[in-house]
């Protein structure tokens, strides 16, 4: 069974699919959320976040040729983003993650 066939995958990925689908609706009206409405927006930014780096993790363990070419695709997207050929997305996860928590400080600050 290719890494994609898996029910397991699958289901990550529409819950992946879902979640970006809710962030990207709000994203044009998050200055204007209440601040209990951003927060919510935030987390669900951050699981997103999480299930993505889980998914690119698994997609780096595994020996499926459509889950490198995946990967490759996700790097090569990244670089034309302006990361380095050089960057591991491993530490771009954990950067994004750092900028979503200040994120969520920075509203819960302001309270």
């Amino acid at each position: 069974m290719s890494f994609f066939q898996s029910q397991f995958v699958q289901k990550e990925l529409k819950e992946i699919s879902d979640l970006q689908e809710k962030v990207y609706d709000k994203v044009f009206s998050f200055a204007s959320m209440s601040n209990e409405n951003k927060i919510e927006h935030v987390e669900m930014l951050e699981e997103l976040l999480r299930k993505q780096q889980i998914l690119y993790t698994r997609m780096s363990l595994s020996d499926d040729p459509e889950a490198k070419q995946m990967k490759d695709s996700i790097i090569a997207s990244a670089r034309q983003l302006g990361f380095p050929h050089d960057v591991d997305l491993g530490y771009v996860f954990a950067n994004m993650a750092n900028i979503i928590d200040n994120m969520k400080k920075s509203i819960r600050d302001s309270i």
